[in-house]
Formats: C-alpha cells, sequence, structure tokens
C-alpha cells in the first residue's frame, strides 16, 4: 500500500506534485499518457510540465526520447563507445580524460527493464507495486528538510542515506541508484543540459521506495515539528 506523503508535504511547505517511476505491463491505468515524437530528440526534462499537469510519460526500448535516457533508463545503447566519449569528453567537457569517462560508464550500469513501459508522471496508488523510485522536485529549504529526513533512521553502517552522483538528469531518476531495496536518496537534477526545463531554484530528491516509506513515518517527534523547521518556516513567511 503506498504510504501518505500529505503530512510531510505539508510540513514542508512542497506543493508542486511527486512524480513516481513506474516500471509496468500495462500503459494504462496511467493515462493520460504523453510520448516523444517517434524519430525525434526529446530530453525526458522537457515533459516537467506535463508531469504537473498530471501527464504521465511513457518511455519504451522504442521510444525513449534522448541517447542518454535509451542508455540508462531502457539499456539501449544509440552509438558506438568511441562516439560517446568524443561527446561527454570532447564536446561537453564533462571529465577531465576520456579514460576517466570510460571508467565511469564502465562503473555505471543502465537501469534493467522488467516490463515493456517506463512511465513517469504523478502517482498512482493503485501501481504501487511497479512503482521503483519517487521525486520531490524541492527549493534549497525543502531539500534540506528531505536530507535531514533521510538520515533520521539511518545508522552509521547503513548505506548513505544520500548521494549525490554524477550522471544525466534520466539517470539520477533512477539507474544511479546501486541497490533499488535500499532506504537511500539522490540529489539530482544536477545535469546541465536539463536543467533548462525547470525553475531555476528547483532540484530534484529521488528517493526508492523505502527511503519513501521512512519519509512519510515521520511525525510529531522529529524534527518536522520541532523548532529549527519551525524557525525557518517562519523566516520565510510560511508561518505567522
Amino acid at each position: 500500500m503506498q504510504p501518505d506523503a500529505t503530512h510531510l508535504m505539508k510540513q514542508i511547505d512542497l506543493t508542486l506534485p511527486l512524480v513516481g517511476l513506474y516500471d509496468a505491463p500495462d500503459p494504462a491505468p496511467f493515462a493520460p499518457l504523453v510520448a516523444p515524437k517517434e524519430g525525434r530528440w526529446a530530453c525526458a526534462y522537457g515533459f516537467f510540465q506535463s508531469w504537473l499537469d498530471g501527464k504521465t510519460l511513457r518511455l519504451t526500448k522504442e521510444n525513449f526520447g534522448c541517447g542518454g535516457a535509451g542508455r540508462a533508463l531502457c539499456g539501449v545503447e544509440t552509438r558506438a563507445r568511441g562516439d560517446f566519449l568524443d561527446f561527454l569528453v570532447g564536446e561537453e567537457g564533462l571529465k577531465a580524460s576520456t579514460e576517466l569517462m570510460g571508467k565511469w560508464i564502465d562503473d555505471s550500469p543502465p537501469y534493467r527493464q522488467e516490463h515493456p513501459n517506463l512511465l513517469i508522471g504523478s502517482l498512482r496508488p493503485g501501481e504501487y507495486g511497479h512503482l521503483r523510485t519517487v521525486t520531490f522536485f524541492v527549493n534549497p529549504d525543502q531539500l534540506s528538510a528531505l536530507a535531514i529526513g533521510a538520515q533520521f533512521h539511518a545508522a552509521p553502517e547503513d548505506p548513505p542515506p544520500v548521494i549525490a552522483p554524477f550522471g544525466s538528469g534520466c539517470m539520477q531518476l533512477i539507474a544511479a541508484f546501486r541497490d533499488l531495496h535500499a532506504a537511500q536518496a539522490v540529489i539530482g537534477a544536477t545535469d546541465l543540459a536539463m536543467r533548462v526545463y525547470l525553475p531555476p531554484n528547483i532540484l530534484a530528491f529521488t528517493v526508492t521506495k523505502p527511503m519513501f516509506e521512512r519519509l512519510c513515518s515521520l511525525r510529531e517527534e522529529s524534527f518536522l515539528h520541532k523548532p529549527f523547521l519551525t524557525k525557518l518556516r517562519k523566516a520565510r513567511g510560511m508561518l505567522a
């Protein structure tokens, strides 16, 4: 059963809808659907406004929009390794050398689809079994609160609760996680290529299902109702 994020969102003054990434056999429950125009380049984040409007982006191995999403989300290689390295290093200057970039590529496997459809959009409680990650689109104050929330149940021996890995914006939605069964969050939307589609003060905080459940369980005993956050909300004019 999908946990209720209403209390959490209220306490951090989050009004932007949460966005889920689903791996599902049937796209029908996610309607209304949008998709890249076949044969045309399109960034997944180019559908950000569609997500806010309650629409769901459907991606498949046959229609994924851009090469980055094809590789990171669908496991489809769209260019030769050498060409890919030349683009990332020579054209875009994202690593100090092609050797370093090659090592990063080898250490960054794509997400492996279980079903034909990857669907990105509004949360669908009835499809919780197919949900893989949840993304909060947040300002810096909200990011701070969620980062603290991610630490609330974490022990020192646990995997890092919050990471900020290098990668494309769509990769940070799921492929950046090594283990989707671990309670973990990614600070995302740090890819310069996709930031044009977001407001300048918005970043992504993407969480696995276990982390989503932890965040939604935060109640009165947590920092959500303590002086640090209360003072911050008052300073921002969110509380009288």
